[in-house]
């Protein structure tokens, strides 16, 4: 779609660049912004050229820049450049495949704007949540911040960056991706867009952690000790706030299937 509003365009370098004039916003795959009209949007300060490295492999995890694309996350996940023992890993094809997108939006959607814009939906939410991710955040006022992404995303299209807030990367520990971690998801249509993803981890240590998203409004995340028995799971799924209802699927539905995904991830997790 053509914005017809935006008469600026600004290459971003250095954090300085930064800095938004009225009616400018950043941008970096651009595949929402440019999908309808941006009525009150008249520049763009472009993301991609501030050079942030797509993935950092570290000692405590890894490090996802927030315009890293999808399909370069994805690329990642199936490359020798993963450490052997981090088999969580091998779930992000299937988050990505979460995604209402094809493999073009692939390449040019990035990690950083699909967390940004916090649909319910939002695939990279799915995973960063599931993993206990963290968001580097460059605020407008030059300090930075550090937000758990379960706590970044506060509703449906909704979370707490202010404006002029840049979202700098994505951290997701080494001790989870070390985990067992298993995610269903489900849709009314085949190839539509999610109506629930539920994932479950059990950690080295034996902590066992439940999240659901898409069927929630914001992330839900449940932690337990050990695998739970299947009540206390229901119980827990069945609780969690935020179920709501659109034109792809009733609320009470969204609570039926997410239960029934989760005691699926249980059994399949249990020894």
């Amino acid at each position: 779609m053509d914005v017809v509003t935006v008469t600026g365009f600004r290459a971003a370098r250095t954090r300085d660049d930064l800095a938004l004039t009225g009616g400018e916003v950043v941008i970096a795959g651009g595949t929402w912004l440019m999908s309808e009209p941006q009525p009150e949007t008249t520049g763009f300060v472009d993301l991609t050229t501030m050079g942030w490295p797509a993935i950092e492999v570290r000692e405590e995890g890894v490090r996802i820049g927030a315009t890293c694309t999808i399909a370069e996350l994805v690329a990642w996940s199936r490359s020798a450049d993963v450490p052997a023992d981090w088999a969580a890993a091998s779930v992000i094809p299937d988050a990505a495949n979460a995604l209402l997108a094809s493999f073009k939006i692939w390449n040019t959607a990035t990690v950083g704007g699909n967390v940004c814009r916090s649909f319910a939906a939002g695939s990279m939410i799915s995973l960063a949540v599931a993993l206990d991710g963290t968001a580097e955040v460059w605020n407008a006022d030059g300090s930075s911040s550090v937000w758990s992404v379960a706590d970044l995303v506060m509703g449906n299209g909704e979370n707490a960056l202010g404006r002029g807030d840049v979202l700098r990367a994505i951290e997701l520990p080494a001790h989870a991706l070390r985990s067992r971690l298993v995610l269903r998801k489900i849709a009314l249509a085949e190839l539509g867009r999610s109506g629930a993803v539920v994932t479950g981890r059990l950690d080295q240590d034996g902590t066992a952690v439940f999240t659901v998203t898409a069927a929630v409004s914001r992330p839900f995340v449940v932690r337990f000790a050990g695998i739970p028995d299947a009540a206390a799971l229901a119980a827990s799924i069945d609780d969690a706030p935020g179920y709501y209802t659109d034109s792809l699927g009733a609320a009470d539905w969204r609570r039926g299937v997410s239960i029934v995904l989760a005691e699926r991830i249980r059994a399949e997790l249990a020894p």
